[in-house]
């Protein structure tokens, strides 16, 4: 079942999706702030991300959306395929120890 949001149609369209990949890193949530409201006042009116600029850290950042600079297609290209590198890396280690375990015998 895929997962749907509604969004009020007097609201504008978030410009960013959650897991996108940003120079700010990547979109792990985000929230509107209604016109008219203490906190449109307060950080203006418009959406608000929640990002977690690195992968392995428990840091997390919130930023408005004209805050977020989008990565180009050629640095998701790059993000991507160093992090494919890196998991095709971790899954050889994971079969020689597996194969160091079994004897060389598995059921694959």
């Amino acid at each position: 079942m895929q997962a749907t949001i509604s969004i009020p149609q007097h609201w504008a369209y978030p410009r960013f999706a959650l897991e996108q990949r940003t120079q700010d890193g990547i979109i792990l949530g985000f929230y509107y702030y209604p016109n008219g409201t203490e906190l449109a006042e307060q950080f203006d009116e418009g959406w608000c991300y929640v990002l977690m600029p690195k992968k392995n850290s428990d840091e997390i950042s919130y930023l408005q959306e004209n805050q977020i600079q989008p990565l180009s297609p050629q640095e998701l290209f790059t993000q991507i395929t160093a992090e494919i590198d890196f998991y095709q890396q971790q899954i050889a280690i994971l079969q020689q120890q597996l194969a160091i375990v079994t004897g060389g015998f598995t059921n694959a």
